[in-house]
């Protein structure tokens, strides 16, 4: 199954432009080590969270936007694989001594995809999360985004990606369990839903927002929503 290595970046407005070349010119050297897909989108609805929100994940400042952004590789083996190659290419060397954004506030994982629905296609705009959820629950949470993608799909969402967190460092600046403020207990999830233009995903949510099965039926949410992170974006890389 996908193995999803996420990223969420904090990028200074203005280069935006120099942000977007420099990861398409990295594209071709992460395909070559084995990527199966690179995704970097612009943040474009990032709201503020009451307790957390992606740009306190990556600690944005006023004049920064957040980018949400992964690579899928066909397993954690190429994953690994591909890991080992950068380490030692001088071309990824190079890159990083030419990077346009704060490379200490970038956090990342490794994630495991326990859903993957759609079949994809165009993507004109995305919907990026983080979630912290108790380990225990990782079945019911699965179950939980089964039926949520069901309806993602039936408002006219192309594909729905929910990835479980398996290999997830801390950093020293900030990190995903920090970005979450995940308990002892938890793990993060790492998920995504693809629209083909932010119209579709506004219609899509109005759409939803009318569903029956959107409409609370008695069980325990799985995780606590308080602590989700969650933003809208626009692709500006897909390779």
């Amino acid at each position: 199954m996908t193995y999803v290595e996420g990223f969420v970046v904090a990028v200074p407005t203005a280069n935006k432009e120099a942000y977007r070349k420099h990861a398409a010119d990295a594209a071709p050297l992460f395909r070559e080590f084995g990527a199966s897909r690179m995704v970097e989108a612009w943040g474009d609805d990032v709201p503020d969270g009451k307790v957390n929100d992606f740009k306190g994940a990556v600690q944005a400042k006023p004049d920064e936007t957040v980018v949400f952004s992964w690579f899928e590789y066909p397993d954690k083996a190429t994953r690994d694989a591909a890991t080992q190659k950068m380490m030692s290419d001088p071309r990824m060397e190079q890159m990083g001594g030419e990077m346009p954004f704060d490379g200490k506030r970038m956090i990342f994982a490794g994630f495991d995809t326990i859903v993957d629905q759609g079949a994809g296609g165009a993507m004109g705009y995305l919907d990026g999360y983080v979630v912290p959820v108790p380990e225990g629950n990782k079945e019911a949470y699965r179950a939980l985004a089964q039926k949520m993608s069901a309806v993602f799909i039936d408002s006219g969402a192309t594909r729905v990606v929910e990835a479980w967190g398996d290999d997830v460092p801390d950093g020293k600046v900030t990190d995903y369990a920090r970005a979450a403020h995940k308990k002892d207990d938890e793990n993060i999830v790492y998920s995504w839903v693809e629209w083909p233009s932010k119209e579709a995903r506004t219609k899509g949510w109005e759409k939803m927002m009318a569903d029956e099965r959107m409409k609370p039926d008695g069980s325990d949410t799985p995780f606590d929503g308080t602590r989700m992170i969650y933003g809208g974006f626009a692709p500006i890389v897909e390779a």
